[in-house]
């Protein structure tokens, strides 16, 4: 059906702003652009809202949501050449709050490092330290009990009341036990326990990250909660509308630059066009908003004319620049009387926990207990000495300014190279996984921990592109981890590291059975076994980032520093595709954090217009 010149009943002929995605980023944009009441904003999202859900709500049942259409995107990946030709499974968020409703909840703040390098590859006032009032802004940070602080040697955090006044509630809560303490005092024997708070960007060695959850509630605390609370949503200059497809931008091209007008969608099969006065804001996630520009006219002339898409205005770096974590989950059994998620496999333990749930939100349901660790660049010995790390990087080419970032990190002693995660329960690896659940479903007898190695600023970059002019139509995702050798080798190192932390004599290995079971049933301590191990257990970590990547246009940058797209007026994107380099730990307080930013750069060139 074709498009009709008037918007569907019940919504205005036009909104000063349009944002695409009530995902994380969408959320705080609506809430931050309507403090204005002379402000008009349409917030599109193409999923349900499942704020009341407490599939949605309950941070123990996460799983439950991976692979539902009415929850999760659940897109696929191309064959991976370097993981023995695996699909990597990639689920997204579709519903308000978008990724934010659906991640493993994680609060991890970014390394110094990781943000400075955004000014170091042409983004001079996006650094640490403008970052940082914004990653103070989105959330409130409660205290962590004595107890928790002692389980988690948290000798650094000396809060007395709540850190932050932001929407988002984060929490520590109370269930870390001997597997989490069997973690730190590892890490504590290997010099390897952290002595600064990950809040200053500087942290090092095993930390306890805070979780989304809400202290008071134990619900999940994600953007749709949290930024479109009743009060915002009662606002006469916000409109929600949810199961609404975007199609496309749409563009006055009569003159000299292309302006975008607004944007088509559909709604239950009936298309129709929303106009924009100021801006079209791109919050669709690093998937999405450049499949949109391309289906908008905005991208690569070869890749829109293999589409019959007329180019409004070309860039061929649009969906170029993919940039994803990387993560090997290697899964050892427990001693018996070790505890273990894999638990959970029998009905009655289930029932019975969530009865503790209902009743008074007691219990592990209520709660998130993964820790972590930053741990700059090692292998089977330990810490990488300089000259080892010379060794490694000797020959190679830097001379583009991202690598040479990249490259400045990795081989900085005081900066985290890798981020390991304890996870309670194994994961199961298969080569076409239906969804995420697929991994976390347990499927052997015994039962596990997981130890997960991440590198956090990987080399390798990807591409997504659209693969039809259909607007429902996945994008062709291919994330081409390990293409840079150099990942490959510093992953294997990563995995050689795991051996220290499962040790027999370690606390964490007195935890584990020695001779039973592991996944895969390798041991990483030579480099060839490690890289087998990569190939057989990596997959993504939901952190795909960086395909509509903030940066000078003649270095492949799609938008500038204000986060505005080049070759057209009114246009924006936020979210995670803008980012450069993809930031250390879990991207959730970045992407927060952009998003508060970019809502005061939006407030600011608009007060400028007004005055012109």
């Amino acid at each position: 059906m074709g498009s009709v010149a008037v918007p569907l009943a019940g919504l205005e002929e036009s909104y000063d702003y349009i944002i695409v995605g009530g995902g994380t980023a969408g959320c705080v944009l609506a809430n931050r652009l309507t403090e204005d009441k002379d402000v008009r904003v349409l917030l599109l999202e193409a999923g349900d809202d499942r704020t009341t859900d407490p599939l949605v709500l309950t941070p123990g049942l996460v799983a439950g949501v991976y692979g539902k259409d009415e929850y999760d995107w659940n897109f696929q990946s191309v064959p991976q050449s370097t993981l023995n030709n695996r699909i990597i499974n990639q689920a997204r968020g579709k519903m308000l709050g978008g990724s934010s409703a659906l991640n493993f909840m994680m609060l991890v703040y970014p390394s110094k490092a990781s943000i400075d390098a955004w000014a170091a590859v042409g983004n001079p006032n996006w650094n640490f330290e403008a970052l940082k009032p914004y990653l103070k802004k989105f959330a409130t940070v409660d205290v962590p009990s004595a107890s928790t602080k002692d389980i988690c040697s948290i000798t650094y955090n000396n809060d007395t009341v709540a850190y932050g006044d932001g929407p988002v509630q984060v929490s520590f809560g109370e269930g870390y036990g001997v597997t989490n303490k069997g973690w730190f005092d590892t890490f504590a024997s290997l010099d390897l326990l952290s002595k600064r708070d990950a809040r200053d960007g500087q942290a090092l060695g095993a930390f306890q990250n805070a979780s989304s959850i809400d202290p008071t509630t134990k619900t999940r605390s994600f953007s749709a909660v949290t930024y479109l609370t009743p009060e915002v949503r009662a606002r006469e200059n916000l409109k929600i509308l949810t199961n609404t497809h975007v199609n496309k931008v749409l563009f006055d091209t009569t003159g000299p630059e292309p302006v975008a007008t607004g944007v088509e969608i559909n709604v239950n099969g009936i298309v129709s066009q929303v106009s924009a006065s100021l801006e079209v804001i791109l919050s669709a996630g690093a998937l999405q908003s450049p499949q949109i520009l391309e289906l908008s006219g905005v991208g690569s002339k070869e890749i829109l004319a293999q589409h019959n898409i007329p180019v409004v205005f070309e860039n061929p770096a649009v969906g170029e620049g993919m940039q994803d974590h990387p993560i090997v989950c290697q899964s050892f059994e427990v001693k018996e009387g070790t505890p273990s998620g894999d638990v959970l496999r029998d009905p009655a333990v289930l029932k019975a926990l969530l009865d503790m749930y209902t009743a008074d939100r007691s219990g592990p349901l209520g709660q998130l207990t993964i820790s972590v660790a930053y741990t700059p660049l090692v292998n089977k010995t330990g810490v990488i000495s300089d000259e080892g790390v010379k060794k490694l990087f000797a020959g190679r080419d830097f001379s583009n300014p991202a690598r040479a970032a990249i490259r400045d990190i990795v081989t900085n002693p005081n900066e985290p190279t890798f981020q390991y995660i304890l996870f309670p329960t194994q994961v199961h690896i298969a080569d076409k996984p239906d969804n995420m659940a697929t991994h976390l479903i347990p499927v052997e007898p015994e039962n596990f921990l997981t130890v997960m190695t991440i590198l956090n600023s990987p080399f390798s970059r990807g591409s997504v592109h659209i693969q039809s002019s259909d607007p429902k139509a996945a994008p062709v995702w291919d994330p081409k981890y390990n293409h840079d050798d150099l990942d490959m080798e510093l992953l294997a190192r990563g995995v050689q590291f795991v051996e220290h932390l499962v040790a027999p004599e370690s606390a964490l290995g007195k935890l584990l059975n020695q001779s039973g079971r592991r996944l895969p049933q390798l041991k990483g301590d030579d480099l060839e076994t490690a890289k087998e191990i990569v190939r057989q257990r990596q997959i993504s970590v939901f952190h795909v980032s960086g395909s509509c990547s903030m940066r000078p246009r003649e270095q492949g940058g799609v938008v500038n520093e204000r986060l505005q797209v080049y070759g057209a007026k009114g246009l924006r994107v936020v979210d995670a595709s803008i980012f450069p380099i993809e930031p250390a730990g879990n991207i959730q307080s970045v992407v927060y954090s952009v998003a508060e930013r970019a809502a005061d750069l939006i407030k600011e060139d608009r007060r400028k217009a007004v005055k012109v």
